[in-house]
């Protein structure tokens, strides 16, 4: 009897110690809140200004914007891997510019939660994030 008892803590306490894990693994996010959205004077363009907010070790995959995009980071540090072009490594206070159609991805590469001011100048109506293979 002491023994079935014994095993059964057992596998609750590997249970819980499971269900934590995947816990943390699901909560590597990374948060987007819209700030403001306006249609420009150039005819079918609209600028949009959104605040990224990456968890510790968060990555966004490889995706691309039906037009330009300047990311200036916030806080923490934020490695952006641009096409095939090297990896580039930003700081708080470091802004980046991405060409309309590049494929790129970012991570959260620092210790703590990383956070980037994204301003987008795209195609009015069309989807802002493109996933790419």
């Amino acid at each position: 009897m002491k023994f079935a008892q014994i095993a059964t803590a057992v596998m609750a306490v590997a249970c819980l110690g499971a269900a934590i894990h995947s816990a943390q693994a699901q909560t590597l996010a990374v948060h987007r809140t819209d700030l403001v959205s306006h249609e420009l004077s150039v005819p079918g363009r609209e600028g949009i200004q959104v605040r990224v907010d990456f968890d510790p070790g968060a990555f966004a995959p490889k995706h691309a914007h039906p037009g330009e995009e300047i990311a200036h980071v916030l806080q923490g540090t934020l490695e952006y891997q641009l096409a095939d072009q090297p990896p580039v490594r930003l700081k708080a206070g470091d802004s980046l510019f991405i060409a309309a159609g590049t494929p790129h991805s970012a991570r959260n590469v620092g210790d703590g939660q990383a956070s980037e001011l994204a301003t987008y100048i795209v195609t009015k109506d069309a989807p802002l994030v493109v996933p790419v293979k």
